[in-house]
Protein backbone atom coordinates (compact mmCIF):
# COMPACT_ATOMS: atom_id res chain seq x y z
CA UNK A 1 0.00 0.00 0.00
CA UNK A 2 1.66 3.52 -1.24
CA UNK A 3 1.93 5.86 2.13
CA UNK A 4 1.03 9.06 2.35
CA UNK A 5 3.36 12.00 2.46
CA UNK A 6 2.36 15.35 2.47
CA UNK A 7 4.32 18.07 3.20
CA UNK A 8 3.14 20.95 5.26
CA UNK A 9 5.19 23.48 3.33
CA UNK A 10 4.62 27.57 4.48
CA UNK A 11 2.27 26.15 7.67
CA UNK A 12 1.06 29.36 8.06
CA UNK A 13 -1.23 29.79 4.30
CA UNK A 14 -3.20 32.47 5.15
CA UNK A 15 -4.78 32.10 1.49
CA UNK A 16 -5.96 28.55 3.29
CA UNK A 17 -7.20 30.46 6.39
CA UNK A 18 -8.87 32.95 4.35
CA UNK A 19 -10.90 30.37 2.68
CA UNK A 20 -11.69 29.02 6.61
CA UNK A 21 -12.88 32.14 7.53
CA UNK A 22 -15.37 31.85 4.93
CA UNK A 23 -17.41 29.61 6.47
CA UNK A 24 -17.88 31.43 9.73
CA UNK A 25 -20.18 33.86 7.70
CA UNK A 26 -23.21 32.52 8.73
CA UNK A 27 -22.16 33.10 12.65
CA UNK A 28 -20.44 35.88 12.29
CA UNK A 29 -22.43 37.78 14.96
CA UNK A 30 -21.18 35.26 17.07
CA UNK A 31 -17.64 35.66 16.22
CA UNK A 32 -17.74 39.39 16.27
CA UNK A 33 -18.93 38.96 19.63
CA UNK A 34 -15.99 36.34 20.52
CA UNK A 35 -13.78 39.12 19.12
CA UNK A 36 -15.10 41.56 21.94
CA UNK A 37 -14.92 39.02 24.34
CA UNK A 38 -11.22 38.22 23.59
CA UNK A 39 -10.44 42.01 24.12
CA UNK A 40 -12.08 42.22 27.05
CA UNK A 41 -10.34 39.65 28.64
CA UNK A 42 -6.82 40.90 27.48
CA UNK A 43 -7.82 43.89 29.47
CA UNK A 44 -8.83 42.49 32.62
CA UNK A 45 -6.16 39.77 33.07
CA UNK A 46 -3.43 42.76 34.10
CA UNK A 47 -5.74 44.30 35.95
CA UNK A 48 -5.35 42.63 39.22
CA UNK A 49 -1.78 43.18 39.77
CA UNK A 50 -2.54 46.72 39.61
CA UNK A 51 -5.49 46.66 42.05
CA UNK A 52 -2.57 44.41 44.24
CA UNK A 53 0.27 47.33 44.13
CA UNK A 54 -2.65 49.83 44.82
CA UNK A 55 -3.76 47.97 48.05
CA UNK A 56 -0.38 47.46 49.18
CA UNK A 57 1.08 51.21 49.04
CA UNK A 58 -1.52 53.02 49.34
CA UNK A 59 -4.24 50.76 52.31
CA UNK A 60 -1.91 48.03 53.80
CA UNK A 61 1.33 50.71 54.19
CA UNK A 62 -1.01 53.26 55.91
CA UNK A 63 -2.93 50.47 58.16
CA UNK A 64 -5.98 51.55 56.15
CA UNK A 65 -7.98 47.77 56.96
CA UNK A 66 -10.68 49.41 55.48
CA UNK A 67 -9.81 50.37 52.23
CA UNK A 68 -7.90 47.58 51.55
CA UNK A 69 -10.86 45.13 52.40
CA UNK A 70 -12.68 47.21 49.88
CA UNK A 71 -10.25 46.65 47.21
CA UNK A 72 -10.09 42.84 47.78
CA UNK A 73 -13.53 42.99 47.07
CA UNK A 74 -13.05 44.67 44.36
CA UNK A 75 -10.79 42.33 42.91
CA UNK A 76 -12.87 39.34 44.30
CA UNK A 77 -15.68 40.87 42.01
CA UNK A 78 -13.42 41.23 39.11
CA UNK A 79 -12.00 37.39 39.51
CA UNK A 80 -16.00 36.77 39.02
CA UNK A 81 -16.77 38.48 35.57
CA UNK A 82 -13.55 37.60 34.19
CA UNK A 83 -14.50 33.75 35.02
CA UNK A 84 -18.00 34.52 33.57
CA UNK A 85 -16.42 35.92 30.58
CA UNK A 86 -13.61 33.10 29.99
CA UNK A 87 -16.81 30.43 30.45
CA UNK A 88 -18.47 31.94 27.53
CA UNK A 89 -15.35 32.67 25.67
CA UNK A 90 -14.48 28.95 25.56
CA UNK A 91 -18.06 27.78 25.36
CA UNK A 92 -18.95 30.43 22.16
CA UNK A 93 -15.52 29.07 20.51
CA UNK A 94 -15.68 25.81 20.84
CA UNK A 95 -19.28 26.20 19.85
CA UNK A 96 -18.63 28.07 16.42
CA UNK A 97 -16.17 25.30 15.63
CA UNK A 98 -18.85 22.70 16.48
CA UNK A 99 -20.67 24.75 13.62
CA UNK A 100 -18.26 25.35 10.84
CA UNK A 101 -17.13 21.32 10.93
CA UNK A 102 -20.33 20.45 10.58
CA UNK A 103 -21.06 22.49 7.90
CA UNK A 104 -17.55 21.85 6.29
CA UNK A 105 -18.21 17.94 6.78
CA UNK A 106 -21.51 18.13 5.14
CA UNK A 107 -20.08 20.09 2.19
CA UNK A 108 -16.80 17.72 1.62
CA UNK A 109 -19.30 14.61 1.73
CA UNK A 110 -21.98 16.30 -0.52
CA UNK A 111 -18.53 16.76 -2.73
CA UNK A 112 -17.23 13.60 -2.42
CA UNK A 113 -20.00 11.56 -3.19
CA UNK A 114 -20.43 13.05 -6.89
CA UNK A 115 -17.06 12.57 -8.06
CA UNK A 116 -16.60 9.98 -11.14
CA UNK A 117 -15.58 6.50 -10.36
CA UNK A 118 -12.23 6.97 -11.96
CA UNK A 119 -11.19 9.10 -8.63
CA UNK A 120 -12.15 6.35 -6.41
CA UNK A 121 -10.45 3.79 -8.40
CA UNK A 122 -6.54 6.01 -7.53
CA UNK A 123 -7.78 6.93 -3.79
CA UNK A 124 -7.72 4.54 -0.98
CA UNK A 125 -11.03 5.19 1.08
CA UNK A 126 -9.37 5.08 4.28
CA UNK A 127 -7.47 8.47 3.40
CA UNK A 128 -11.15 9.99 2.36
CA UNK A 129 -12.50 8.34 5.76
CA UNK A 130 -9.35 10.77 7.16
CA UNK A 131 -10.03 13.57 5.37
CA UNK A 132 -13.85 13.35 6.01
CA UNK A 133 -13.32 12.76 10.04
CA UNK A 134 -10.00 13.27 11.54
CA UNK A 135 -8.90 16.33 9.33
CA UNK A 136 -12.16 17.71 9.50
CA UNK A 137 -11.68 16.94 13.41
CA UNK A 138 -8.28 18.82 13.25
CA UNK A 139 -9.59 21.84 12.16
CA UNK A 140 -12.14 22.17 14.75
CA UNK A 141 -8.90 22.79 16.60
CA UNK A 142 -8.31 25.97 14.69
CA UNK A 143 -11.34 27.44 16.27
CA UNK A 144 -11.60 26.19 20.06
CA UNK A 145 -7.92 26.18 20.52
CA UNK A 146 -6.14 28.33 18.07
CA UNK A 147 -7.17 31.38 16.64
CA UNK A 148 -9.25 32.58 19.22
CA UNK A 149 -7.54 31.14 22.07
CA UNK A 150 -4.22 32.35 20.31
CA UNK A 151 -5.56 36.01 19.67
CA UNK A 152 -6.14 36.26 23.28
CA UNK A 153 -2.94 35.56 24.31
CA UNK A 154 -0.92 38.02 22.14
CA UNK A 155 -3.46 40.53 23.42
CA UNK A 156 -2.97 40.05 26.92
CA UNK A 157 0.66 40.26 26.10
CA UNK A 158 0.32 43.49 24.27
CA UNK A 159 -1.88 44.84 27.22
CA UNK A 160 0.96 43.41 30.50
CA UNK A 161 3.57 44.98 28.42
CA UNK A 162 1.99 48.17 28.58
CA UNK A 163 0.79 47.88 31.98
CA UNK A 164 4.31 47.36 32.91
CA UNK A 165 5.98 50.08 31.30
CA UNK A 166 3.58 52.01 32.66
CA UNK A 167 3.91 51.19 36.06
CA UNK A 168 8.22 51.15 36.05
CA UNK A 169 9.73 51.25 32.67
CA UNK A 170 13.23 49.76 34.38
CA UNK A 171 11.37 47.01 36.03
CA UNK A 172 9.73 46.15 32.92
CA UNK A 173 12.94 46.08 31.36
CA UNK A 174 14.83 43.90 33.69
CA UNK A 175 11.81 41.57 33.77
CA UNK A 176 11.62 41.06 29.91
CA UNK A 177 15.70 40.58 29.59
CA UNK A 178 15.19 36.77 29.79
CA UNK A 179 12.78 37.19 26.68
CA UNK A 180 15.25 36.56 23.73
CA UNK A 181 16.03 32.91 25.64
CA UNK A 182 12.22 32.52 25.84
CA UNK A 183 11.46 33.63 22.05
CA UNK A 184 14.69 31.14 20.80
CA UNK A 185 13.42 28.16 22.39
CA UNK A 186 9.83 28.49 21.57
CA UNK A 187 10.82 28.83 18.14
CA UNK A 188 12.96 25.67 18.23
CA UNK A 189 10.04 23.97 19.82
CA UNK A 190 8.15 25.46 17.31
CA UNK A 191 9.62 24.05 14.49
CA UNK A 192 10.05 20.65 15.94
CA UNK A 193 6.80 20.27 16.48
CA UNK A 194 5.51 21.58 12.74
CA UNK A 195 7.35 18.09 11.54
CA UNK A 196 5.98 16.02 13.80
CA UNK A 197 2.36 16.95 13.63
CA UNK A 198 2.82 16.66 10.01
CA UNK A 199 4.00 12.74 10.58
CA UNK A 200 1.70 12.25 13.27
CA UNK A 201 -1.73 13.06 10.08
CA UNK A 202 0.78 11.17 7.66
CA UNK A 203 0.46 7.96 10.17
CA UNK A 204 -2.86 8.60 11.02
CA UNK A 205 -4.25 8.62 7.05
CA UNK A 206 -1.70 5.18 6.66
CA UNK A 207 -3.55 3.37 9.41
CA UNK A 208 -6.78 4.10 8.08
CA UNK A 209 -5.95 3.25 5.02
CA UNK A 210 -4.50 0.37 6.23
CA UNK A 211 -6.96 -1.03 8.42
CA UNK A 212 -9.86 -0.11 5.89
CA UNK A 213 -8.49 -2.36 3.44
CA UNK A 214 -7.86 -5.03 5.26
CA UNK A 215 -11.08 -5.50 7.35
CA UNK A 216 -12.88 -4.97 3.81
CA UNK A 217 -10.57 -8.20 2.73
CA UNK A 218 -10.36 -9.98 5.61
CA UNK A 219 -12.01 -13.10 3.97
CA UNK A 220 -9.56 -12.60 0.96
CA UNK A 221 -6.35 -12.53 4.49
CA UNK A 222 -8.00 -15.49 6.04
CA UNK A 223 -8.36 -17.33 2.47
CA UNK A 224 -4.85 -16.72 2.41
CA UNK A 225 -3.52 -17.50 5.90
CA UNK A 226 -2.14 -13.94 5.41
CA UNK A 227 -3.01 -12.53 8.95
CA UNK A 228 0.26 -13.09 10.38
CA UNK A 229 2.43 -11.65 7.90
CA UNK A 230 -0.79 -8.49 7.50
CA UNK A 231 0.45 -8.10 11.35
CA UNK A 232 3.50 -7.57 10.87
CA UNK A 233 2.98 -4.26 8.15
CA UNK A 234 0.12 -3.03 10.60
CA UNK A 235 2.85 -3.06 13.45
CA UNK A 236 5.06 -1.23 10.80
CA UNK A 237 3.05 1.38 10.28
CA UNK A 238 1.37 1.53 13.84
CA UNK A 239 5.28 1.92 14.67
CA UNK A 240 5.84 4.90 12.76
CA UNK A 241 2.34 6.51 14.08
CA UNK A 242 3.79 5.53 17.58
CA UNK A 243 7.22 7.04 16.88
CA UNK A 244 5.59 10.86 15.70
CA UNK A 245 3.73 10.55 18.74
CA UNK A 246 6.54 9.43 20.81
CA UNK A 247 8.56 12.49 19.20
CA UNK A 248 5.84 15.10 19.52
CA UNK A 249 5.95 13.94 24.17
CA UNK A 250 9.51 14.06 23.81
CA UNK A 251 9.58 18.00 22.30
CA UNK A 252 6.77 18.85 24.62
CA UNK A 253 8.43 17.34 27.89
CA UNK A 254 11.53 19.39 26.97
CA UNK A 255 10.24 22.98 26.08
CA UNK A 256 8.10 23.25 29.09
CA UNK A 257 10.61 22.67 31.88
CA UNK A 258 13.05 25.02 29.57
CA UNK A 259 10.14 27.64 29.35
CA UNK A 260 9.85 27.36 33.44
CA UNK A 261 13.40 27.79 34.23
CA UNK A 262 13.73 31.19 31.77
CA UNK A 263 10.42 32.13 33.64
CA UNK A 264 12.11 31.87 37.01
CA UNK A 265 15.29 33.31 35.83
CA UNK A 266 13.11 36.55 35.28
CA UNK A 267 11.36 36.52 38.39
CA UNK A 268 14.85 35.79 40.18
CA UNK A 269 16.54 39.02 37.97
CA UNK A 270 12.94 41.18 39.14
CA UNK A 271 12.82 40.29 42.86
CA UNK A 272 16.95 40.61 42.99
CA UNK A 273 16.60 44.31 41.33
CA UNK A 274 13.46 45.26 42.73
CA UNK A 275 14.80 44.00 46.12
CA UNK A 276 17.81 46.38 45.81
CA UNK A 277 16.00 49.40 45.19
CA UNK A 278 13.46 48.67 48.09
CA UNK A 279 15.99 48.53 50.13
CA UNK A 280 18.36 51.16 48.95
CA UNK A 281 15.57 53.54 49.19
CA UNK A 282 14.75 54.16 45.44
CA UNK A 283 12.48 56.86 43.83
CA UNK A 284 9.22 54.44 42.52
CA UNK A 285 10.19 51.10 43.33
CA UNK A 286 7.63 50.28 46.33
CA UNK A 287 6.70 46.41 47.73
CA UNK A 288 3.61 46.75 45.75
CA UNK A 289 5.13 47.04 42.60
CA UNK A 290 7.62 44.63 42.96
CA UNK A 291 5.05 42.49 44.07
CA UNK A 292 2.87 43.18 40.94
CA UNK A 293 5.43 42.64 38.85
CA UNK A 294 6.18 39.31 40.49
CA UNK A 295 2.47 39.24 39.18
CA UNK A 296 2.88 40.89 35.69
CA UNK A 297 5.96 38.49 34.33
CA UNK A 298 3.92 35.09 35.88
CA UNK A 299 1.20 36.66 33.43
CA UNK A 300 3.39 37.48 30.98
CA UNK A 301 5.77 34.06 30.04
CA UNK A 302 1.86 31.76 30.50
CA UNK A 303 0.69 32.84 27.32
CA UNK A 304 4.15 33.01 25.35
CA UNK A 305 4.60 29.19 26.59
CA UNK A 306 1.21 28.85 25.30
CA UNK A 307 1.46 30.62 22.12
CA UNK A 308 3.67 27.75 21.20
CA UNK A 309 1.24 25.17 21.89
CA UNK A 310 -1.57 27.40 20.42
CA UNK A 311 0.29 28.22 17.27
CA UNK A 312 0.98 24.47 16.82
CA UNK A 313 -3.05 23.70 17.12
CA UNK A 314 -3.24 25.97 14.80
CA UNK A 315 -1.07 24.56 12.17
CA UNK A 316 -2.37 21.36 12.67
CA UNK A 317 -5.59 22.56 11.44
CA UNK A 318 -4.02 24.66 8.46
CA UNK A 319 -1.96 21.35 7.45
CA UNK A 320 -5.69 19.53 7.83
CA UNK A 321 -7.41 22.51 6.05
CA UNK A 322 -5.44 22.64 3.11
CA UNK A 323 -6.14 18.60 2.46
CA UNK A 324 -9.54 19.69 3.00
CA UNK A 325 -9.57 22.45 0.54
CA UNK A 326 -7.21 20.54 -2.33
CA UNK A 327 -9.95 18.01 -2.10
CA UNK A 328 -12.88 20.44 -2.25
CA UNK A 329 -11.24 21.71 -5.04
CA UNK A 330 -10.89 18.57 -6.88
CA UNK A 331 -12.99 18.79 -10.17
CA UNK A 332 -13.77 15.17 -10.49
CA UNK A 333 -17.61 15.40 -11.06
CA UNK A 334 -19.39 14.63 -14.46
CA UNK A 335 -19.82 17.81 -16.25
CA UNK A 336 -23.42 17.53 -16.84
CA UNK A 337 -24.07 21.74 -18.04
CA UNK A 338 -27.43 22.02 -19.92
CA UNK A 339 -28.37 18.77 -19.55
CA UNK A 340 -31.99 18.13 -19.78
CA UNK A 341 -34.13 15.77 -17.86
CA UNK A 342 -35.98 13.38 -19.92
CA UNK A 343 -39.27 12.78 -18.46
CA UNK A 344 -39.49 9.04 -20.14
CA UNK A 345 -36.81 6.64 -21.39
CA UNK A 346 -38.24 4.42 -24.27
CA UNK A 347 -34.81 2.05 -24.24
CA UNK A 348 -33.25 3.00 -27.59
CA UNK A 349 -29.11 2.45 -27.29
CA UNK A 350 -26.44 3.04 -29.40
CA UNK A 351 -22.27 3.13 -29.61
CA UNK A 352 -20.97 5.46 -32.14
CA UNK A 353 -17.56 4.35 -32.64
CA UNK A 354 -16.78 4.72 -29.17
CA UNK A 355 -13.17 4.28 -27.55
CA UNK A 356 -12.67 3.72 -23.81
CA UNK A 357 -9.41 3.27 -21.65
CA UNK A 358 -9.16 3.44 -17.80
CA UNK A 359 -5.24 4.80 -18.11
CA UNK A 360 -4.45 6.80 -20.78
CA UNK A 361 -3.57 5.18 -24.51
CA UNK A 362 -4.51 1.58 -22.68
CA UNK A 363 -7.73 1.27 -24.56
CA UNK A 364 -10.46 -1.88 -23.07
CA UNK A 365 -12.89 -0.75 -25.68
CA UNK A 366 -11.89 -0.24 -29.46
CA UNK A 367 -14.58 1.41 -32.03
CA UNK A 368 -17.28 -0.10 -30.56
CA UNK A 369 -20.48 0.29 -32.86
CA UNK A 370 -23.62 -1.13 -31.72
CA UNK A 371 -27.66 -0.37 -31.80
CA UNK A 372 -30.28 -1.83 -29.25
CA UNK A 373 -33.62 -0.45 -30.59
CA UNK A 374 -36.52 -0.85 -27.42
CA UNK A 375 -37.70 -3.94 -26.33
CA UNK A 376 -34.67 -5.89 -27.90
CA UNK A 377 -32.37 -8.10 -25.60
CA UNK A 378 -28.38 -8.33 -26.85
CA UNK A 379 -26.08 -10.39 -24.83
CA UNK A 380 -22.36 -9.18 -24.45
CA UNK A 381 -20.27 -12.87 -23.90
CA UNK A 382 -16.66 -12.96 -24.08
CA UNK A 383 -13.78 -13.94 -22.04
CA UNK A 384 -12.46 -12.27 -18.51
CA UNK A 385 -11.25 -8.71 -19.61
CA UNK A 386 -12.53 -8.36 -23.00
CA UNK A 387 -14.27 -5.13 -21.95
CA UNK A 388 -18.06 -6.27 -21.60
CA UNK A 389 -18.62 -4.62 -18.14
CA UNK A 390 -16.75 -1.36 -19.36
CA UNK A 391 -19.74 -1.07 -21.58
CA UNK A 392 -22.45 -0.90 -18.86
CA UNK A 393 -19.63 1.51 -17.12
CA UNK A 394 -19.84 3.80 -19.33
CA UNK A 395 -23.54 3.47 -20.54
CA UNK A 396 -24.54 4.70 -16.67
CA UNK A 397 -21.96 7.24 -17.09
CA UNK A 398 -19.66 5.80 -14.26
CA UNK A 399 -16.70 6.77 -16.52
CA UNK A 400 -16.45 9.10 -19.59
CA UNK A 401 -15.57 7.74 -22.84
CA UNK A 402 -12.05 9.01 -24.49
CA UNK A 403 -13.72 9.12 -28.21
CA UNK A 404 -17.08 8.73 -29.49
CA UNK A 405 -20.72 8.87 -28.74
CA UNK A 406 -23.22 6.98 -26.46
CA UNK A 407 -26.94 7.97 -27.01
CA UNK A 408 -30.69 6.94 -25.68
CA UNK A 409 -33.30 7.90 -27.28
CA UNK A 410 -31.12 9.68 -29.65
CA UNK A 411 -29.90 12.14 -27.16
CA UNK A 412 -26.33 12.13 -26.28
CA UNK A 413 -26.51 10.76 -22.91
CA UNK A 414 -23.96 13.63 -22.14
CA UNK A 415 -26.90 15.60 -23.00
CA UNK A 416 -29.02 14.36 -20.13
CA UNK A 417 -28.82 15.01 -16.42
CA UNK A 418 -27.29 12.02 -14.75
CA UNK A 419 -30.38 11.61 -12.39
CA UNK A 420 -32.93 11.18 -15.23
CA UNK A 421 -30.41 8.86 -16.99
CA UNK A 422 -29.36 6.60 -14.57
CA UNK A 423 -33.17 6.35 -12.94
CA UNK A 424 -34.02 4.99 -16.61
CA UNK A 425 -31.47 2.24 -16.19
CA UNK A 426 -32.07 -1.00 -14.02
CA UNK A 427 -29.06 -2.42 -13.01
CA UNK A 428 -28.24 -6.33 -11.51
CA UNK A 429 -24.59 -6.77 -10.81
CA UNK A 430 -23.03 -10.30 -9.86
CA UNK A 431 -21.16 -8.40 -6.89
CA UNK A 432 -23.68 -7.38 -4.86
CA UNK A 433 -23.04 -4.41 -1.91
CA UNK A 434 -25.75 -4.25 0.69
CA UNK A 435 -25.45 -1.84 3.80
CA UNK A 436 -25.87 -2.74 6.82
CA UNK A 437 -29.71 -1.57 7.58
CA UNK A 438 -33.29 -3.15 6.42
CA UNK A 439 -34.26 -4.51 3.40
CA UNK A 440 -36.37 -2.20 2.50
CA UNK A 441 -33.50 0.48 3.00
CA UNK A 442 -31.49 -1.68 1.04
CA UNK A 443 -34.21 -1.62 -1.81
CA UNK A 444 -35.22 1.43 -1.72
CA UNK A 445 -31.93 3.33 -0.72
CA UNK A 446 -34.26 5.27 1.54
CA UNK A 447 -36.11 6.65 -1.43
CA UNK A 448 -39.62 7.87 0.23
CA UNK A 449 -41.94 7.69 -2.88
CA UNK A 450 -41.55 3.85 -2.87
CA UNK A 451 -44.09 2.17 -0.81
CA UNK A 452 -43.75 -0.99 0.45
CA UNK A 453 -46.09 -2.25 -1.48
CA UNK A 454 -44.05 -1.74 -4.87
CA UNK A 455 -41.31 -3.71 -3.37
CA UNK A 456 -43.34 -6.60 -2.59
CA UNK A 457 -44.67 -6.33 -6.34
CA UNK A 458 -41.19 -6.39 -7.48
CA UNK A 459 -40.06 -9.26 -4.86
CA UNK A 460 -43.48 -11.26 -6.42
CA UNK A 461 -42.21 -10.40 -9.61
CA UNK A 462 -38.44 -12.12 -9.07
CA UNK A 463 -40.07 -14.82 -6.83
CA UNK A 464 -38.87 -13.40 -3.47
CA UNK A 465 -41.85 -12.78 -1.54
CA UNK A 466 -41.13 -15.91 0.19
CA UNK A 467 -37.83 -15.40 0.99
CA UNK A 468 -38.24 -11.90 2.53
CA UNK A 469 -41.53 -13.09 4.71
CA UNK A 470 -39.50 -15.90 6.12
CA UNK A 471 -37.03 -13.45 7.11
CA UNK A 472 -37.62 -11.99 11.13
CA UNK A 473 -39.37 -8.56 10.83
CA UNK A 474 -39.53 -8.98 7.23
CA UNK A 475 -38.48 -6.05 5.50
CA UNK A 476 -37.31 -4.77 8.40
CA UNK A 477 -34.91 -7.59 8.90
CA UNK A 478 -31.52 -6.01 9.00
CA UNK A 479 -28.95 -7.54 6.64
CA UNK A 480 -25.67 -6.51 8.39
CA UNK A 481 -22.83 -5.16 6.75
CA UNK A 482 -22.36 -6.30 3.73
CA UNK A 483 -25.19 -8.83 3.64
CA UNK A 484 -23.25 -11.04 6.01
CA UNK A 485 -26.14 -12.75 7.59
CA UNK A 486 -27.82 -13.71 3.93
CA UNK A 487 -26.95 -16.01 1.41
CA UNK A 488 -25.26 -15.16 -2.04
CA UNK A 489 -28.94 -16.28 -3.63
CA UNK A 490 -30.77 -14.47 -1.64
CA UNK A 491 -28.64 -10.91 -1.98
CA UNK A 492 -28.99 -11.46 -5.78
CA UNK A 493 -32.86 -11.36 -5.11
CA UNK A 494 -32.51 -8.46 -3.16
CA UNK A 495 -30.52 -6.47 -6.19
CA UNK A 496 -33.30 -7.89 -8.83
CA UNK A 497 -35.98 -6.28 -6.55
CA UNK A 498 -33.61 -3.33 -6.00
CA UNK A 499 -33.25 -3.13 -9.86
CA UNK A 500 -37.45 -3.55 -10.40
CA UNK A 501 -38.72 -0.93 -7.97
CA UNK A 502 -38.25 1.61 -10.50
CA UNK A 503 -39.62 0.32 -13.29
CA UNK A 504 -36.63 1.04 -15.58
CA UNK A 505 -36.65 0.66 -19.50
CA UNK A 506 -33.28 -0.59 -19.92
CA UNK A 507 -32.23 -3.54 -17.61
CA UNK A 508 -28.62 -4.20 -17.11
CA UNK A 509 -27.86 -7.67 -16.11
CA UNK A 510 -23.98 -8.27 -15.30
CA UNK A 511 -23.49 -12.05 -14.62
CA UNK A 512 -26.71 -12.01 -12.49
CA UNK A 513 -27.41 -15.68 -12.23
CA UNK A 514 -23.39 -16.86 -11.79
CA UNK A 515 -23.39 -16.76 -8.33
CA UNK A 516 -26.58 -19.18 -7.52
CA UNK A 517 -27.19 -22.69 -7.23
CA UNK A 518 -28.89 -24.13 -9.87
CA UNK A 519 -31.92 -24.44 -8.09
CA UNK A 520 -32.49 -20.43 -7.61
CA UNK A 521 -31.01 -20.21 -11.30
CA UNK A 522 -33.71 -21.67 -12.42
CA UNK A 523 -36.34 -19.80 -10.59
CA UNK A 524 -34.10 -16.87 -11.34
CA UNK A 525 -34.55 -17.27 -14.82
CA UNK A 526 -37.96 -17.00 -15.12
CA UNK A 527 -38.09 -14.00 -13.34
CA UNK A 528 -35.56 -12.24 -15.60
CA UNK A 529 -37.93 -13.09 -18.54
CA UNK A 530 -40.72 -11.78 -16.87
CA UNK A 531 -38.06 -8.84 -16.05
CA UNK A 532 -36.85 -7.94 -19.79
CA UNK A 533 -40.39 -8.46 -21.17
CA UNK A 534 -40.91 -4.93 -22.83
CA UNK A 535 -37.50 -3.38 -21.94
CA UNK A 536 -34.19 -3.18 -23.24
CA UNK A 537 -32.05 -5.44 -22.11
CA UNK A 538 -28.17 -5.78 -21.93
CA UNK A 539 -27.13 -9.44 -20.34
CA UNK A 540 -23.53 -10.31 -19.29
CA UNK A 541 -23.26 -13.86 -19.11
CA UNK A 542 -20.71 -16.36 -19.09
CA UNK A 543 -23.20 -19.47 -19.04
CA UNK A 544 -24.27 -19.27 -22.81
CA UNK A 545 -27.49 -21.44 -21.74
CA UNK A 546 -28.99 -18.02 -20.38
CA UNK A 547 -28.48 -15.83 -23.20
CA UNK A 548 -29.57 -17.92 -26.32
CA UNK A 549 -33.12 -16.13 -26.53
CA UNK A 550 -31.22 -12.89 -26.69
CA UNK A 551 -31.75 -11.27 -30.31
CA UNK A 552 -27.68 -10.10 -30.51
CA UNK A 553 -25.42 -11.82 -29.26
CA UNK A 554 -21.81 -9.57 -29.53
CA UNK A 555 -18.83 -11.42 -28.58
CA UNK A 556 -15.86 -9.55 -27.48
CA UNK A 557 -12.26 -10.10 -27.46
CA UNK A 558 -9.67 -7.72 -26.17
CA UNK A 559 -11.97 -4.72 -26.69
CA UNK A 560 -13.59 -5.76 -29.69
CA UNK A 561 -16.51 -6.60 -31.40
CA UNK A 562 -15.63 -9.78 -33.65
CA UNK A 563 -18.73 -11.18 -34.35
CA UNK A 564 -22.50 -10.51 -34.04
CA UNK A 565 -26.01 -12.15 -34.66
CA UNK A 566 -28.19 -14.57 -33.09
CA UNK A 567 -27.44 -18.06 -31.32
CA UNK A 568 -27.99 -20.42 -34.19
CA UNK A 569 -26.19 -17.70 -37.04
CA UNK A 570 -22.88 -17.32 -34.97
CA UNK A 571 -23.17 -21.42 -34.08
CA UNK A 572 -23.78 -21.64 -38.07
CA UNK A 573 -20.22 -19.46 -38.44
CA UNK A 574 -18.34 -21.31 -36.11
CA UNK A 575 -16.25 -18.66 -34.86
CA UNK A 576 -15.42 -17.02 -31.94
CA UNK A 577 -18.97 -17.79 -30.45
CA UNK A 578 -18.82 -21.29 -31.91
CA UNK A 579 -15.55 -22.16 -30.04
CA UNK A 580 -16.79 -20.64 -26.67
CA UNK A 581 -20.23 -22.93 -26.69
CA UNK A 582 -18.17 -26.29 -27.63
CA UNK A 583 -15.71 -25.18 -24.89
CA UNK A 584 -18.95 -24.86 -21.83
CA UNK A 585 -20.16 -27.74 -23.18
CA UNK A 586 -16.91 -29.80 -23.81
CA UNK A 587 -17.65 -30.57 -27.12
CA UNK A 588 -14.29 -30.16 -28.26
CA UNK A 589 -13.18 -33.11 -30.22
Amino acid sequence: MEKEKISSGNIIDFNVLKRILQFIKPYRGRFYFLIVLTVVLGVLTPIRPLLIQYTLDRHVANGDYYGMVQIMLLIFGLLIVHSVFQYVHTYLSGRIGQYVIRDIRIKLYKHLVGFRLKFFDRTPIGRLVTRTISDVEALADVFSEGLAALAGDLLQIVFILAFMFYTDWRLALVSLSTIPLMLLSTYVFKEKIKVTFNDVRNAVANLNSFVQEHLTGISIVQIFGSEKREFEKFKDINKEHKAAHLKSVLYYSVYFPVAEIIAAMGVGLLVWYGARSVIGGETGVTIGTLTAFIMYIQMFFRPIRMIADRYNTLQMGIVSSSRIMDLLDSEEHLVNNGAKSLSEIKGKVEFEHVWFAYNEADYVLKDINLKINPGETVALVGATGAGKSSIINLLNRFYEINRGNIKVDDNDIIDIELSSLRKGIGVVLQDVFLFSDTIRYNITLGAPEVTDDMIMQAADLVGARKFIERLPGGLDYNVMERGATLSVGQRQLLSFIRAMVYDPKILVLDEATSSVDHETEEMIQVAIEKMMSNRTSIVIAHRLSTIQKADTIMVLDKGEIKEAGSHEILLAQGGYYAHLHRMQYKEVV
